[in-house]
């Protein structure tokens, strides 16, 4: 079965005189990447803080139900939402009665927008939800002009580096990786004070021991790598060509004369079995799989070229290239998908390999996903990485959450 999507709502309202003219802001967050998925605000006139903040709630839950498509069949979303209203989340909660006659509406139409079950709700110091406070802030400033307000004129998003929003996102167990916090925990590294200690990586600090350290190889080549087809998980599951043996080889010899590696894990798919078996045959090691690293399922575009597709399937394509969320023809995955897959296959093998080496087999999305997530980079950066068959790149995880990516596309070892 597939596991239930989960989100993160950062939802807050305020009021200019309580009552007075209010407005409300909530942002929908993926715990997984740390990325922003929706954005709501709105001014709605003359009304307490505390109305204020019900809307803000009602407008978050609403968004994750318009993210999915059936909220209310079993393995619906699971969401985790985050206020500084101590009297809506205790509310809600159902540890507090409601007595005001202003609430009971609006506390039940919240109810209404999920199932109960799904929703759990956790009270934060106003410090840490200043993406929606800014959001409600920009949304009674537009009330101000005799305006609603507008996506593209917003800056909340601008409070986020400097804002805990990896604090916000719920706990993950083992050693965090970059999963708690994804591109919000590397950009607010990058926010905080040089310590008077030298740091390596991003704002890791020597004393926090070695990190997981992830040796990232692409398989070698098949028949359909020169060719330049789509090849993933739901296509014919090729073998590596003669080429693709020779390159296997090759990185072999590399990891056998470096002698760093300690562990080898691989993709199930046989392109990538038979690379992590040639290396795991020179270094004397036992190859894992992990279900999590597999290429991403193209669809009905197995076997096809980009132009192929692009003849076939022009509209599929362009919303697939303008939108991580967008899933090629025919039931295949979206990149979206394909990175909540891989961060949590990257968090078992933080927990499981902490201060150790992990020579990671895998395939071009999986690779580029994990580099992407260590940078806390957009979703469209995928397009901006080249990655040949049989490189090597390398990610290193350190024990407080920060991810420095070391190695990018090396394929020296293959001239």
């Amino acid at each position: 079965m597939t596991p239930p999507r989960q989100f993160v709502i950062e939802a807050d309202g305020g009021s200019r005189g309580n009552p007075g003219p209010a407005g409300y802001g909530a942002v929908v967050i993926d715990p997984v990447t740390g990325e922003t998925l929706a954005e709501a605000a709105e001014y709605i006139g003359v009304a307490t803080n505390n109305v204020a903040e019900y809307k803000g709630l009602i407008a978050g839950l609403r968004a994750v139900k318009a993210l999915v498509q059936d909220a209310s069949a079993d393995g619906g979303p699971r969401v985790h939402v985050r206020m500084d209203s101590k009297l809506v989340v205790e509310q809600m909660s159902g540890r507090w009665k409601i007595k005001h006659p202003d609430m009971k509406p609006l506390a039940a139409e919240a109810a209404r927008v999920l199932p109960a079950s799904a929703v759990t709700y956790e009270w934060i110091p106003r410090e840490r939800n200043k993406h929606a406070d800014r959001l409600a802030n920009e949304a009674m400033d537009a009330g101000k002009r005799g305006r609603q307000w507008e996506p593209s004129s917003s800056t909340a998003a601008l409070d986020t580096p400097k804002s805990s929003v990896a604090a916000a996102l719920p706990p993950v167990s083992g050693p965090p990786g970059d999963a708690a916090a994804g591109a919000a925990r590397a950009r607010a590294a990058l926010n905080r004070p040089a310590a008077g200690t030298p740091q390596v990586g991003w704002a890791a600090a020597p004393d926090l021991g070695e990190p997981a350290t992830f040796v990232l190889l692409r398989h070698g080549e098949t028949a359909l790598t020169p060719q330049k087809r789509f090849s993933g998980s739901g296509g014919t599951d090729p073998e590596l060509s003669a080429a693709g043996r020779r390159q296997a080889e090759c990185a072999a010899e590399a990891f056998a004369a470096r002698g760093t590696v300690q562990e080898i894990v691989s993709s199930p798919l046989r392109r990538c079995r038979e690379t992590a078996g040639a290396v795991a045959a020179r270094l004397g090691l036992e190859v894992r799989i992990e279900d999590g690293l597999r290429e991403t399922d193209f669809g009905a575009w197995e076997g096809l070229t980009f132009g192929e597709v692009g003849e076939r399937h022009r509209a599929d394509l362009d919303a697939w290239l303008a939108s991580a969320k967008a899933a090629p023809t025919g039931g295949g995955e979206s990149f979206a998908e394909v990175a909540r897959r891989v961060a949590a296959a990257r968090d078992r093998l933080i927990t499981r390999y902490a201060g150790r080496t992990v020579l990671v087999v895998t395939h071009v999305t999986p690779i580029k996903t994990l580099v992407r997530l260590a940078l806390g980079a957009p979703p469209e950066s995928l397009f901006r990485m080249e990655l040949s068959a049989a490189s090597v790149s390398t990610v290193a995880y350190y024990a407080d959450g920060n991810a420095s990516v070391r190695l990018l596309n090396d394929t020296s070892h293959l001239r």
